[in-house]
């Protein structure tokens, strides 16, 4: 974990680089060029390679640290095995649907009449 809170650290510092390199290029208006004397290292054409090769390899630093970083994302993000505490072997509760139309109640069967009892008369005459 604390190899991504580095790298995510120093991609913060590479992209703030690279927006203040993108931000002194000159651009074809003017934009936010630096100043400097026409001659030397730091001349105008000089700074122009300078910052030129400078945004590049920012560039370069920045997608490579993006992608080493969303690999430890994945990698510290995985999850070993699934585990679950459903009980597999019990029937799901049957729940009433809330949105189908009121049905009544069925009607109580009526009930079964009762075995006739043993005949008490044709028992004496035996």
């Amino acid at each position: 974990m604390s190899l991504f809170i580095f790298l995510t650290v120093i991609q913060a510092l590479v992209a703030a680089a690279l927006v203040g390199v993108v931000l002194m290029q000159r651009s074809e208006g003017g934009g936010l060029g630096i100043g400097g004397s026409p001659g030397g290292a730091f001349g105008a054409r000089g700074a122009a390679d300078f910052l030129t090769r400078s945004t590049k390899w920012l560039a370069v630093a920045f997608v490579t640290l993006s992608i080493v970083l969303a690999a430890l994302a994945v990698r510290e993000s995985r999850v070993g095995g699934v585990t679950t505490t459903l009980e597999r072997g019990t029937p799901a509760a049957a729940k009433p649907d809330l949105l189908a139309d009121p049905v009544p109640a069925p009607a109580p069967a009526p009930a079964a009449p009762a075995e006739a009892a043993p005949n008490s008369e044709s028992e004496s005459a035996q």
